[in-house]
């Protein structure tokens, strides 16, 4: 305790003469800090004086699914920064009462383990104590790998398997239950549909979400779309075309979110709202880099005034995006909504919008409460925060071990206004002395009391919206697929493109062959070509699966969605143009090398040739699922169609292949084994070659030296058979791995890949 006051003393000091008043510059951007209900009267930092506890009368009616609150009035931008956006003339202390359809979440000595996550613990939150009521913002703040996303997907009920919480959670006063349409959940990373509009892609959302009638599910996609204030985007698309851009990354932020809201929601949980609207950290990574480069003696002095002007370009627009974003949530609050989000960090315009903020650190609660008395908080504890400083900037700062090792890089180094940082007290002793501060303070006290008042008597359930039929899903999946399919050229019209090139140049090759008994070998090497190359060709679809994929796993984790509506969604999507593609390929080529000339045999090829495309199409979607990533699918989907055409029996004959591997199993489970066989079967059975002029031997015996084929005229059925068996099949294994996805045979595809795929507790 010595050191920890020692070091308090000294930060103080240090805190105390850079925001001491004869250091102050007038501005009319410093930072007040107000009485809550005093709107009009400024108050220094070091000069607060002790708050009164501001009592929330919270009222919960049996009768009703609405909660009655007593808030404080008070402006949403007022509590920061006064000389920007000045607060309006209301009587001080003036209460109001406000009906709000919506749901109080609490959660109580919540602490959630993940085994071999971290190295020193495997606690990422531990006894974290909270609440958030309806109509208001909480935040769950602090540096990376703190533990927020966890602790946000812990209240919402949304923890991996492997993870264990202990503790509780209450809404309504009743323990967790939060029944299919009552919360929406936003990921941090979420994959968004551009070749759709905005109006398209919520419009969908809703027809997967809601049960009822389109007219009805229109007017809330309007309403999502007014409340995002996404009306200048709405007919937009979101990923833009070729001479058009998309949307930037704080619309596509916003759509994410009105995509939740067309259930309209009692409690919306979101994870980063600002995600990659905050151009701070690039900023420190891009001047660590150029610190790195030149070894930090070596910097010239241009540099960091060149940086900082940089830093001043790219913020200016990100601030925006993100003010807008939070004053959108902010008017979302005021409907009656519960938002429960976190953030890394803001700005000071953003900071004065929360309610509510719960600090986090290594998994340990800082401080929950108003943001004006985490100030207060602060300040109590030795670490008051300098005029000039952004609240989450200074908290940050105080609690992120990050800044111990560049300041460790710098600590040679001064700017124009000093040292590189003020605070020269190492953050451990920091987290430690702010966590003893706020268990023995007023806030933490208050905290308990207000959980005690939202638990000790159950409200209003929650109830179930209904869910859209899975017939309707199908439907609506199967739609949109073809929609996406017909705008998005590399989809299948750069596959389409690309097999009636290759048709072209293989038939050409091939042409004017004949029907002589030399030809058999050149027209069974034709065949063997075009079926395996164009099946080779189809690996340029894995983008696009990809995408297809992950865009499932974020509607399934919503439960707008299943594997297996997914699956006859995009089967049924697909075969209008994987007919296109062997229609017009199979053309091309019958013509072009001259096979038999009847119709019975040609649409027979169609058909073989269509089936293998599916067969195809299902082994790709398996690679995909499995690996679920771009360069290792590719190379898998490689290796796989090599080792099927070597076994494919063309260049050697299946019953002279080594019988361990290459008989048993590969050359049954190679699809080109079946196809080929088929088409020749289709080609020669029921032909004959005249030998001399006397003599004559069948197409059956013409082929035996260079195929293995069967001799009966129905076994080109049976082929057929096997591949659609294998369509089949594979689609059914794609089902088994989407959902079984996320289980240990995805440690094993992991090992393979980069680090980037996992996610780590923030």
């Amino acid at each position: 305790m010595e050191e920890i006051q020692s070091q308090s003393d000294n930060y103080r000091s240090s805190s105390s003469s850079a925001s001491s008043p004869a250091s102050r510059v007038p501005s009319s951007n410093f930072f007040y800090l107000r009485k809550p209900g005093s709107l009009r009267q400024p108050i220094s930092f070091e000069d607060s004086p002790e708050w009164e506890d501001t009592e929330i009368d919270v009222r919960l009616e049996e009768a009703g699914d609405s909660i009655n609150i007593a808030t404080p009035a008070s402006p949403s931008l007022s509590k920061l920064n006064s000389g920007s956006l000045p607060s309006p003339p209301l009587p001080e202390g003036a209460i109001f009462a406000r009906k709000i359809a919506g749901a109080s979440v609490v959660w109580k000595d919540l602490t959630v383990t993940i085994k071999g996550k971290r190295k020193y613990s495997d606690k990422v939150v531990k006894s974290s104590n909270g609440y958030a009521l309806p109509g208001t913002m909480t935040v769950i703040m602090g540096p990376a790998k703190s533990g927020k996303s966890t602790l946000l997907r812990a209240i919402a009920g949304r923890l991996h398997s492997s993870a264990k919480m202990y503790g509780e959670v209450f809404v309504n006063g009743t323990k967790l239950h939060l029944p299919y349409g009552s919360y929406g959940f936003v990921e941090r990373e979420t994959t968004l549909i551009g070749s759709l509009t905005v109006r398209e892609f919520l419009y969908y959302s809703a027809l997967l979400q809601l049960p009822g009638f389109f007219c009805q599910k229109k007017s809330v996609v309007e309403d999502a779309i007014y409340a995002m204030s996404l009306v200048d985007y709405a007919d937009k698309l979101i990923g833009g075309h070729c001479y058009m851009k998309g949307l930037p990354s704080g619309e596509r932020r916003r759509v994410t979110i009105a995509r939740e809201l067309v259930m309209r929601p009692h409690i919306l949980f979101i994870d980063e709202p600002l995600y990659h609207l905050d151009s701070q950290l690039a900023w420190v990574v891009e001047y660590n880099i150029l610190c790195l480069r030149n070894n930090l003696a070596d910097l010239k002095g241009d540099d960091f005034p060149r940086l900082q002007k940089e830093r001043r370009d790219t913020k200016q627009d990100s601030s925006v995006s993100a003010l807008l974003m939070m004053v959108t949530l902010k008017k979302l609050a005021s409907t009656g909504c519960t938002l429960i989000f976190t953030i890394n960090q803001s700005s000071t315009e953003v900071f004065g919008l929360f309610d509510r903020i719960c600090l986090l650190s290594n998994g340990n609660t800082l401080f929950f409460g108003e943001t004006l008395a985490c100030l207060q908080h602060f300040s109590n504890a030795g670490f008051p925060c300098p005029i000039m400083q952004s609240p989450s900037d200074h908290f940050l700062r105080a609690i992120n071990t990050d800044f111990d090792r560049i300041i460790a890089m710098c600590k040679n180094w001064q700017d124009d206004h000093g040292d590189f940082s003020s605070v020269n007290m190492d953050t451990a002793v920091a987290i430690r002395t702010l966590e003893a501060t706020y268990k023995s303070s007023v806030d933490a006290a208050a905290v308990e009391t207000m959980i005690m008042k939202l638990t000790e008597k159950e409200g209003p359930l929650l109830k179930s919206k209904g869910k859209a039929s899975s017939g309707t899903r199908i439907a609506v999946l199967t739609w949109r697929s073809l929609l996406i399919m017909s705008r998005e050229w590399k989809y299948f019209w750069l596959r389409l493109v690309l097999c009636m090139l290759f048709t072209l140049c293989v038939g050409t090759v091939f042409s004017g062959l004949g029907h002589s008994l030399s030809s058999v070998v050149t027209r069974v090497a034709a065949i063997f070509v075009f079926v395996s190359f164009t099946s080779l060709l189809s690996i340029a679809g894995v983008p696009a699966h990809l995408k297809e994929i992950k865009i499932h796993a974020c509607e399934e984790s919503n439960q707008h969605s299943g594997a297996l509506v997914f699956l006859l969604g995009q089967l049924l999507a697909s075969i209008p143009f994987l007919f296109l593609i062997s229609v017009s390929s199979s053309l091309i080529f019958y013509f072009l090398v001259g096979l038999r000339d009847e119709f019975s045999l040609l649409m027979y090829f169609v058909l073989n040739f269509f089936t293998c495309l599916l067969v195809n199409e299902g082994l790709t979607l398996a690679v995909a699922s499995i690996w679920q990533d771009t360069f290792w699918s590719i190379l898998t989907l490689v290796c796989i169609h090599v080792l099927m055409m070597l076994s494919a029996g063309y260049f050697r004959l299946r019953n002279l292949l080594p019988g361990p591997v290459w008989t048993y199993p590969v050359s049954y489970i190679a699809f080109h084994t079946y196809a080929i066989q088929g088409l020749l079967e289709n080609e020669y059975i029921g032909t004959s070659f005249a030998v001399g002029q006397v003599r004559s031997i069948s197409g059956y015996q013409a082929l035996r030296s260079a195929y293995d084929i069967s001799p009966n005229s129905n076994s080109k059925w049976g082929n057929l058979l096997v591949l659609f068996l294998m369509a089949v099949g594979y689609r059914i294994l794609v089902f088994v791995l989407l959902r079984f996805r996320g289980r240990k045979y995805v440690f094993a595809c992991r090992f393979f890949q980069c680090s980037d795929n996992t996610s780590d507790a923030r």
